[in-house]
């Protein structure tokens, strides 16, 4: 029997199913087709409310944005109000968070790598987050009044989106597990 849901809580639903089978399985491995079965659905109603599969990509790609803006933003406050101790927080954030049972790696750029054409939504959301990444260390980097905050920024940076592509290969034991300690050496 199936759930009777609104138009948007169906399209919650579909994200929900789209974010597990697309984060954990890759997007290009998983057709639209499983999607709708998973969810419960039609696939006709799926295309109703996603014209195509590039149109479901961004609205993951959208979905995942605002998740991960949010865990930014509160991992940041953990550190009070001192600038150094936000960035630390940040980074000791991002190490709980690359545990093999609930990270794969970072979804925006397995998105880029799956999605390499530039004209697509979902590559163009992608990068976007990216940029407001580097924009968040660049702002962090300023509010410690260092030398060469753009420097320091890039590093942070580095840093951060290293520690997400080294995770699947080398484990989160590996050098990901060594960011904070990189990040506090920086802040000296």
């Amino acid at each position: 029997m199936r759930t009777r849901r609104s138009s948007d809580e169906t399209r919650a639903h579909v994200l929900e199913i789209a974010h597990e089978l697309f984060y954990w399985q890759g997007i290009r491995a998983i057709g639209v087709d499983r999607i709708a079965a998973e969810a419960g659905i039609a696939p006709t109603t799926l295309y109703r409310l996603f014209a195509s599969k590039d149109d479901l990509v961004a609205a993951y790609v959208d979905r995942a944005d605002e998740a991960y803006r949010e865990w930014f933003r509160t991992s940041l406050e953990g550190g009070g109000d001192d600038p150094r101790d936000r960035v630390l927080a940040l980074f000791s954030e991002q190490n709980a968070m690359l545990q093999p049972d609930i990270c794969r790696g970072c979804p925006f750029l397995m998105v880029l790598t799956e999605f390499p054409d530039e004209k697509l939504a979902g590559h163009q959301r992608a990068i976007q987050l990216k940029q407001w990444v580097r924009d968040q260390f660049v702002a962090l980097a300023n509010d410690l009044e260092v030398d060469d905050p753009e420097r320091l920024a890039a590093h942070l940076t580095l840093i951060f989106e290293g520690a997400y592509a080294s995770v699947q290969a080398l484990g989160s034991l590996g050098p990901a597990a060594q960011t904070r300690s990189l990040v506090e050496s920086l802040l000296k």
